[in-house]
Protein backbone atom coordinates (compact mmCIF):
# COMPACT_ATOMS: atom_id res chain seq x y z
CA UNK A 1 0.00 0.00 0.00
CA UNK A 2 1.47 3.19 -0.36
CA UNK A 3 1.88 6.08 1.73
CA UNK A 4 -1.07 7.61 3.86
CA UNK A 5 0.96 11.05 3.01
CA UNK A 6 0.42 10.70 -0.14
CA UNK A 7 -3.20 9.82 0.11
CA UNK A 8 -3.81 13.30 1.72
CA UNK A 9 -1.57 14.70 -0.99
CA UNK A 10 -3.96 13.42 -3.29
CA UNK A 11 -6.82 14.37 -1.43
CA UNK A 12 -5.98 17.84 -1.28
CA UNK A 13 -5.27 18.08 -4.88
CA UNK A 14 -2.54 20.48 -4.73
CA UNK A 15 0.93 20.81 -6.72
CA UNK A 16 2.73 21.22 -3.57
CA UNK A 17 2.85 17.62 -4.19
CA UNK A 18 5.76 17.96 -6.14
CA UNK A 19 7.92 18.84 -3.51
CA UNK A 20 6.26 17.09 -0.47
CA UNK A 21 4.72 13.67 -1.79
CA UNK A 22 7.49 12.43 0.99
CA UNK A 23 6.35 14.43 3.71
CA UNK A 24 6.17 11.68 6.46
CA UNK A 25 9.45 10.14 5.11
CA UNK A 26 11.68 12.25 7.17
CA UNK A 27 15.69 12.34 6.81
CA UNK A 28 18.71 13.00 8.82
CA UNK A 29 20.52 14.95 6.09
CA UNK A 30 21.36 17.94 6.85
CA UNK A 31 20.93 20.56 4.12
CA UNK A 32 22.75 23.12 2.86
CA UNK A 33 20.68 26.62 1.80
CA UNK A 34 20.58 26.17 -1.86
CA UNK A 35 22.28 27.85 -4.75
CA UNK A 36 23.05 27.78 -8.32
CA UNK A 37 24.96 25.07 -9.42
CA UNK A 38 28.40 25.73 -11.21
CA UNK A 39 28.62 26.35 -14.91
CA UNK A 40 31.10 23.52 -15.68
CA UNK A 41 29.38 20.30 -17.57
CA UNK A 42 26.17 22.27 -18.49
CA UNK A 43 24.66 23.02 -22.25
CA UNK A 44 26.70 25.66 -24.52
CA UNK A 45 24.34 28.68 -24.34
CA UNK A 46 23.36 30.42 -27.69
CA UNK A 47 26.20 32.71 -28.69
CA UNK A 48 23.67 35.27 -30.12
CA UNK A 49 23.17 38.17 -28.80
CA UNK A 50 20.86 38.10 -25.42
CA UNK A 51 17.32 38.65 -26.16
CA UNK A 52 14.98 41.49 -24.63
CA UNK A 53 13.68 40.35 -21.38
CA UNK A 54 9.66 40.20 -21.46
CA UNK A 55 7.82 42.13 -19.18
CA UNK A 56 5.55 41.53 -16.47
CA UNK A 57 2.58 42.73 -18.79
CA UNK A 58 3.59 40.48 -21.72
CA UNK A 59 4.64 37.49 -19.57
CA UNK A 60 0.78 37.54 -18.48
CA UNK A 61 -0.49 38.20 -21.87
CA UNK A 62 2.02 34.92 -23.01
CA UNK A 63 0.59 32.90 -20.49
CA UNK A 64 -1.71 30.34 -20.97
CA UNK A 65 -5.44 30.35 -20.48
CA UNK A 66 -8.30 27.85 -20.41
CA UNK A 67 -9.10 28.56 -23.88
CA UNK A 68 -5.57 27.72 -25.05
CA UNK A 69 -5.85 24.20 -23.68
CA UNK A 70 -7.66 20.90 -25.42
CA UNK A 71 -7.90 19.09 -21.92
CA UNK A 72 -7.62 19.95 -18.25
CA UNK A 73 -8.07 22.70 -16.37
CA UNK A 74 -6.23 26.09 -16.30
CA UNK A 75 -5.90 27.87 -13.10
CA UNK A 76 -4.75 31.60 -13.53
CA UNK A 77 -4.88 32.17 -9.72
CA UNK A 78 -2.27 29.65 -8.47
CA UNK A 79 -2.56 28.68 -5.14
CA UNK A 80 0.09 29.90 -2.50
CA UNK A 81 0.73 26.05 -1.79
CA UNK A 82 1.85 25.24 -5.44
CA UNK A 83 4.90 26.84 -5.37
CA UNK A 84 7.56 27.36 -2.55
CA UNK A 85 9.93 30.56 -2.86
CA UNK A 86 13.72 30.25 -3.26
CA UNK A 87 14.32 30.84 0.42
CA UNK A 88 12.26 28.44 1.67
CA UNK A 89 14.24 25.46 -0.27
CA UNK A 90 17.30 24.03 1.10
CA UNK A 91 19.29 21.29 -0.45
CA UNK A 92 21.58 18.24 0.61
CA UNK A 93 24.31 19.76 -1.77
CA UNK A 94 24.17 23.35 -3.23
CA UNK A 95 25.07 21.92 -6.71
CA UNK A 96 21.72 20.38 -6.67
CA UNK A 97 19.57 23.57 -6.06
CA UNK A 98 18.56 23.99 -9.59
CA UNK A 99 16.81 20.91 -9.55
CA UNK A 100 15.30 21.24 -6.38
CA UNK A 101 13.70 25.06 -7.51
CA UNK A 102 12.09 23.46 -10.16
CA UNK A 103 10.76 20.77 -8.24
CA UNK A 104 9.01 22.56 -6.04
CA UNK A 105 7.67 24.95 -8.80
CA UNK A 106 9.47 27.80 -8.40
CA UNK A 107 12.24 29.14 -10.99
CA UNK A 108 16.70 29.34 -11.39
CA UNK A 109 18.27 32.49 -10.62
CA UNK A 110 16.94 35.81 -10.57
CA UNK A 111 14.17 37.03 -13.46
CA UNK A 112 12.98 40.15 -14.04
CA UNK A 113 9.53 39.09 -14.30
CA UNK A 114 7.24 35.68 -13.52
CA UNK A 115 3.94 34.43 -14.08
CA UNK A 116 2.57 31.05 -13.03
CA UNK A 117 -0.65 29.18 -14.15
CA UNK A 118 -1.25 25.73 -12.63
CA UNK A 119 -2.60 22.47 -14.80
CA UNK A 120 -5.18 19.73 -14.09
CA UNK A 121 -5.13 17.17 -16.29
CA UNK A 122 -8.87 15.12 -17.03
CA UNK A 123 -9.64 12.49 -14.38
CA UNK A 124 -8.43 8.95 -16.22
CA UNK A 125 -10.24 5.70 -16.07
CA UNK A 126 -8.38 3.32 -13.59
CA UNK A 127 -7.11 0.32 -14.78
CA UNK A 128 -9.41 -3.32 -14.62
CA UNK A 129 -8.91 -4.48 -10.62
CA UNK A 130 -7.61 -0.96 -9.22
CA UNK A 131 -7.27 -0.76 -5.64
CA UNK A 132 -9.81 1.98 -3.66
CA UNK A 133 -6.07 3.96 -3.51
CA UNK A 134 -5.13 3.34 -7.34
CA UNK A 135 -9.01 4.76 -8.36
CA UNK A 136 -8.46 8.05 -5.79
CA UNK A 137 -5.32 8.90 -7.64
CA UNK A 138 -6.69 8.59 -10.53
CA UNK A 139 -9.24 11.13 -10.34
CA UNK A 140 -6.92 13.42 -9.09
CA UNK A 141 -4.85 13.32 -12.66
CA UNK A 142 -1.76 14.87 -13.57
CA UNK A 143 -0.93 18.11 -11.91
CA UNK A 144 1.67 20.69 -13.65
CA UNK A 145 2.95 24.36 -12.11
CA UNK A 146 3.70 26.15 -15.62
CA UNK A 147 5.82 29.09 -14.77
CA UNK A 148 6.77 31.63 -17.09
CA UNK A 149 10.23 33.58 -16.56
CA UNK A 150 11.88 36.33 -18.41
CA UNK A 151 15.42 37.09 -17.61
CA UNK A 152 17.87 40.02 -18.38
CA UNK A 153 21.68 39.84 -19.65
CA UNK A 154 21.80 36.38 -20.81
CA UNK A 155 20.50 35.44 -17.34
CA UNK A 156 17.67 32.85 -18.93
CA UNK A 157 20.96 30.81 -21.27
CA UNK A 158 22.47 30.53 -17.92
CA UNK A 159 19.55 29.39 -15.90
CA UNK A 160 19.40 26.07 -18.43
CA UNK A 161 23.24 25.81 -18.15
CA UNK A 162 22.63 25.30 -14.11
CA UNK A 163 20.14 23.28 -14.70
CA UNK A 164 22.17 20.85 -17.02
CA UNK A 165 25.02 21.09 -14.48
CA UNK A 166 22.93 19.96 -11.64
CA UNK A 167 21.81 17.21 -13.43
CA UNK A 168 25.26 15.42 -14.15
CA UNK A 169 26.23 16.53 -10.65
CA UNK A 170 23.06 14.97 -8.55
CA UNK A 171 22.31 12.24 -10.82
CA UNK A 172 22.91 9.98 -7.69
CA UNK A 173 20.10 11.75 -6.25
CA UNK A 174 19.85 14.81 -3.49
CA UNK A 175 17.19 15.49 -0.60
CA UNK A 176 15.46 18.60 -0.37
CA UNK A 177 13.92 20.52 2.84
CA UNK A 178 10.88 23.02 1.96
CA UNK A 179 9.26 24.56 4.77
CA UNK A 180 10.53 21.76 6.78
CA UNK A 181 9.61 18.53 5.21
CA UNK A 182 12.57 16.88 3.38
CA UNK A 183 12.22 14.94 0.62
CA UNK A 184 15.05 12.34 -0.92
CA UNK A 185 15.46 12.19 -4.71
CA UNK A 186 17.22 8.90 -5.31
CA UNK A 187 18.13 9.31 -8.61
CA UNK A 188 17.69 12.19 -11.14
CA UNK A 189 17.97 10.74 -15.46
CA UNK A 190 17.91 13.12 -17.91
CA UNK A 191 14.96 12.50 -20.92
CA UNK A 192 14.23 13.44 -24.22
CA UNK A 193 13.40 16.87 -24.26
CA UNK A 194 10.41 18.40 -26.04
CA UNK A 195 11.13 20.83 -29.41
CA UNK A 196 10.02 24.20 -30.15
CA UNK A 197 12.47 26.62 -27.85
CA UNK A 198 15.92 27.13 -28.69
CA UNK A 199 16.96 25.27 -25.79
CA UNK A 200 14.81 22.65 -23.62
CA UNK A 201 15.75 20.33 -20.48
CA UNK A 202 13.85 17.38 -19.43
CA UNK A 203 14.06 14.97 -16.41
CA UNK A 204 12.84 12.15 -14.23
CA UNK A 205 13.26 12.06 -10.44
CA UNK A 206 12.74 9.09 -8.31
CA UNK A 207 11.40 10.36 -4.67
CA UNK A 208 11.33 7.94 -2.28
CA UNK A 209 7.85 7.96 0.24
CA UNK A 210 7.93 6.67 3.36
CA UNK A 211 7.82 2.45 3.88
CA UNK A 212 10.59 2.24 0.91
CA UNK A 213 7.78 3.41 -1.44
CA UNK A 214 8.92 5.07 -4.94
CA UNK A 215 7.48 7.64 -7.36
CA UNK A 216 8.89 9.59 -10.57
CA UNK A 217 7.85 12.98 -10.84
CA UNK A 218 9.19 14.89 -14.12
CA UNK A 219 10.02 18.10 -14.63
CA UNK A 220 10.42 19.98 -18.25
CA UNK A 221 12.42 23.37 -19.09
CA UNK A 222 12.29 25.00 -22.24
CA UNK A 223 14.25 28.53 -23.26
CA UNK A 224 13.06 30.81 -25.98
CA UNK A 225 14.75 33.93 -26.37
CA UNK A 226 15.46 35.52 -22.86
CA UNK A 227 12.15 33.58 -21.42
CA UNK A 228 12.43 30.13 -19.85
CA UNK A 229 9.26 27.86 -19.55
CA UNK A 230 9.03 26.11 -16.48
CA UNK A 231 7.07 22.63 -16.33
CA UNK A 232 7.33 20.69 -13.12
CA UNK A 233 4.90 17.38 -12.88
CA UNK A 234 3.40 15.02 -10.45
CA UNK A 235 1.14 12.52 -11.65
CA UNK A 236 -1.03 11.16 -8.53
CA UNK A 237 -2.10 7.62 -10.22
CA UNK A 238 1.72 7.09 -10.44
CA UNK A 239 1.96 8.15 -6.75
CA UNK A 240 -0.29 5.24 -6.22
CA UNK A 241 1.78 2.62 -8.50
CA UNK A 242 4.82 3.49 -8.41
CA UNK A 243 4.97 3.25 -12.22
CA UNK A 244 6.24 5.59 -15.42
CA UNK A 245 3.72 7.61 -16.83
CA UNK A 246 3.92 9.75 -20.01
CA UNK A 247 4.60 14.02 -19.39
CA UNK A 248 1.84 15.23 -20.95
CA UNK A 249 3.42 16.79 -23.96
CA UNK A 250 0.59 18.99 -25.07
CA UNK A 251 1.07 21.67 -22.22
CA UNK A 252 4.00 22.10 -23.44
CA UNK A 253 2.85 22.64 -27.03
CA UNK A 254 0.48 25.35 -26.06
CA UNK A 255 2.27 27.25 -24.22
CA UNK A 256 5.33 27.44 -26.47
CA UNK A 257 2.88 28.24 -29.58
CA UNK A 258 1.64 31.44 -27.25
CA UNK A 259 4.56 32.69 -26.71
CA UNK A 260 5.27 32.57 -30.16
Amino acid sequence: MRSAAVRRTALAASAAALALLATACGGDDKADKGGSGEDKGGAAASSAPAAKALTAAELEKAALTQADVKSGKITEKVPATAVIAQDKVKTSDAACAPLAYLQTGSYVGKPSATVARQWTGDPRKPAAGASDEEKLFAGVGTMVVVTLASYEDGGAEQAMKDLNTAAAKCAGGFSITAEGDTTKNLKVVKTDAPKGGDEAFALTSSLQLEEGDEAPVKGVVVRKGATLAYFPAVDMASAATGKDWDFPAEIVDAQLTKLG
